[in-house]
């Protein structure tokens, strides 16, 4: 038993060692191709492991050995952060339960895009988009409908004609023309009968799901810091807790977001500001550290610590923006 015990452990620190191995890598790629990147926080309750910003595209992102480990709550929470920074989520992983994942393929877990590590690479340093993407059933590609259609007119050729073809329904031809993705072969048929490319690239950093209930109810919502996010309500800010963050929630006033985190201790809110001020400035984004106690310091790495008093005592956001800035000392990425 001591002996199996000791080999699970040793396996657990390898996989450990490899998903570092594989952020580092992802970190080095969107350096090479002009990123701002947020430093490693190397916190395992966490729904993502990078924030990265070129320009106007900020992503978010999470590495996986294994990428069946990706839990509905950690993409749910990807999905909240996307939303509410304009940002694009995605995974690159290695291999699931079954097989290593193949490059070129877009594959997708509670709507978040999942690609390869060589998929990721090709895409962000060459420009070279996956074609395929896996969904029940197999593997598919998304075809142009429009010139699917057009070509088919042109040739003064039924659909039916073209499905008996091909060897699939009538019904399916017109699918296909209105954005239907088709299965691989199928797909090859049609271009090898037209004579003509019709596959579409894919975009990794575009998903479509339906995300039902991405903002919270506060009214639902429970927990220590309830108290804090009602006090940021009365004051003009929605507020959106977070649960796999390294901060607390978002507190959000017309175009002015928050990032805002909830400092227990000394030791925990020293790390969790130095945590929330590297991504408030890879997201170009403000954050500020409520505090029960008055700290020795105003802030930490930029990050402006307010107390809770000072928060209660605050009538409206601009009062308590304007206390976030005069603590607030920026650094750069």
């Amino acid at each position: 038993m001591q002996e199996q015990m000791a080999k699970a452990q040793r396996h657990g620190r390898a996989v450990a060692g490899d998903r570092d191995k594989l952020v580092g890598r992802t970190r080095e790629t969107l350096a090479k191709c002009g990123f701002f990147v947020s430093n490693p926080h190397n916190l395992r309750s966490i729904s993502f492991d990078l924030v990265a910003r070129r320009d106007r595209q900020l992503l978010i992102l999470k590495a996986l050995c294994n990428i069946d480990s990706l839990s509905s709550d950690d993409a749910d929470e990807m999905k909240v952060m996307a939303s509410m920074l304009g940002a694009s989520p995605m995974v690159i992983g290695m291999h699931s339960s079954s097989a290593d994942l193949e490059d070129g393929i877009l594959y997708t877990r509670f709507g978040i895009p999942i690609v390869s590590e060589g998929t990721f690479s090709d895409f962000m340093l060459e420009g070279v988009p996956p074609l395929v993407y896996a969904a029940p059933g197999g593997l598919y590609v998304r075809l142009d409908g429009e010139m699917l259609k057009e070509l088919r007119q042109a040739r003064v050729i039924s659909l039916g004609a073209l499905a008996e073809a091909i060897g699939v329904s009538r019904k399916a031809i017109q699918m296909y023309e209105t954005g239907m993705g088709a299965m691989v072969d199928i797909a090859s048929r049609i271009e090898e009968f037209l004579d003509a490319p019709l596959v579409v690239p894919l975009d990794p950093f575009t998903y479509a799901s339906e995300v039902a209930d991405q903002f919270k109810d506060l009214e639902k919502f429970g927990g220590e810091n309830k108290d804090i996010f009602e006090m940021l309500r009365e004051i003009g800010y929605s507020v959106v807790p977070t649960k796999k963050a390294p901060f607390d929630a978002f507190a959000k006033e017309e175009e002015l977001l928050l990032l805002t985190g909830i400092g227990e201790d000394p030791v925990m809110t020293e790390r969790k500001a130095r945590v929330v001020g590297n991504l408030s400035r890879v997201t170009e984004r403000k954050s500020v550290i409520i505090v029960h106690k008055r700290p020795s310091a105003d802030e930490i790495e930029g990050t402006p610590l307010v107390t809770k008093d000072e928060l209660r005592k605050a009538d409206h956001a601009d009062d308590f923006m304007e206390l976030v800035l005069k603590r607030e000392r920026r650094r750069p990425v």
